[in-house]
């Protein structure tokens, strides 16, 4: 077997490093000074410490990019995505609680039965409970209701083709018909401009009726100035006056559109029983309805399709023609907002009775019910009524 030598290369190392060829230094010839290079290292140490800078310098780059990835201005992609994803969470949220809210029936379905109202509509059917611990005084076996509103019920007044006396033969109940025909909802603010705007606002007869008792000012108007009245006014308001609302099962409120034809104000957020607008005057009403006889269940009707009218005379669509404010669906929708935020009972007329595409057969004109569409009408708040039927049976299974 050969030997091999230290020089030789066994198979699998790696190549061994050269050495330069020793230098013999005579000390006696060569002084001290000639040796201060080996003080900074020798050759021998050169390689060395090329091989150390190499690994110095690479590491300082990984660094460098390992710090550029991790910056404060270069997330992670993952980031991104849990925020994007937290962003649409939030948004679905909001949506799904905003569509409960303001939509839909309010009451629990697995509980009640829903009405069986055809369309998309906004309808709110509040279940009615009385206050706690409080005996309802109209549990007499008689169902008595009372209507207040304008054109809609104050049309053919008194005859079997009056709103009020269909829904008296639907429900077999006894209608107190105090709906005044040219009335609004909106007042211009005194009710001593013997204006039907202002008199006979809806407001100012439940106050009338409230605290006649107490304070007979408005019961004194109308018996002093009644010339300013037609005789139909005054034998209503006698109607209203003499109602013991305390034998009083439900109050339904109707007016129709004539606040949107002309042109008054609608809403007030900063004060929402402004009884200059539309849906303020309305509910500081319904406030003191229920302040003063809070056994009676209140229901309110939004105000059926009307066609606007251009400047030349002609129908256009009140979908899209405004007269000031707003066209008449969102006057609708504001009411109904205003309503569901008291627990009122709402009644979406607009789009669940008289709408655009059957206005034809149920106006007279492009404001007046015809003899169907008061029986439409009649029939949707029967509907309510029956409902009402069905969750007091319910309870008491």
């Amino acid at each position: 077997m050969q030997k091999r030598t230290h020089r030789e290369q066994e198979p699998g190392r790696p190549a061994m490093r050269s050495f330069p060829e020793p230098k013999i230094i005579d000390l006696d010839k060569e002084p001290i000074s000639s040796l201060s290079g080996l003080s900074q290292g020798t050759a021998e140490e050169e390689p060395f410490e090329i091989e150390k800078e190499l690994y110095e310098t690479e590491e300082e780059s990984l660094e460098t990019k390992t710090s550029q990835k991790l910056s404060p201005g270069k997330k992670p992609f993952h980031i991104y995505f849990h925020l994007i994803f937290l962003a649409v969470a939030v948004c679905t949220v909001f949506l799904v609680g905003w569509r409960i809210t303001h939509f839909g029936s309010w009451a629990d379905p697995d509980e009640y039965e829903a009405p069986e109202f055809q369309g998309d509509t906004m309808d709110a059917i509040f279940p009615f409970r009385l206050p706690e611990g409080m005996v309802n005084p109209a549990d007499d076996g008689v169902t008595r209701i009372v209507a207040f509103g304008n054109a809609p019920f104050a049309d053919d007044k008194g005859s079997k083709d009056n709103l009020a006396s269909m829904i008296e033969d639907l429900t077999d109940s006894t209608v107190y018909n105090c709906a005044f025909p040219n009335s609004y909802l909106a007042a211009s603010g005194n009710p001593l401009l013997y204006s039907p705007q202002d008199a006979f606002n809806f407001y100012w007869m439940v106050l009338a009726l409230t605290t006649h008792e107490v304070d007979p000012t408005y019961e004194t108007l109308f018996q002093d100035e009644g010339n300013h009245f037609s005789e139909e006014d005054l034998e209503t308001f006698r109607t209203l006056m003499s109602i013991d609302f305390n034998t009083v099962d439900i109050i339904v409120i109707l007016y129709d559109a004539s606040d949107y034809l002309a042109g008054h104000e609608m809403y007030n957020d900063a004060n929402d029983s402004d009884i200059k607008q539309f849906t303020g005057n309305l509910v500081a009403g319904i406030d003191l309805l229920r302040q003063y006889y809070p056994h009676i269940q209140i229901i309110v009707m939004s105000p059926p399709y009307a066609h606007a009218v251009n400047e030349k005379g002609e129908y256009v669509s009140s979908e899209s023609y405004r007269y000031g404010w707003d066209t008449l669906s969102t006057y609708m929708i504001k009411e109904g907002e205003y309503v569901y935020q008291r627990g009122i009972s709402f009644v979406d007329n607009l789009y669940g009775t008289i709408d655009e595409s059957n206005a034809d057969k149920y106006l007279v004109d492009n404001l007046h019910l015809t003899i169907e569409g008061r029986k439409a009408i009649a029939e949707r708040f029967a509907d309510v009524l029956h409902y009402y039927d069905r969750v007091y049976s319910t309870e008491e299974e």
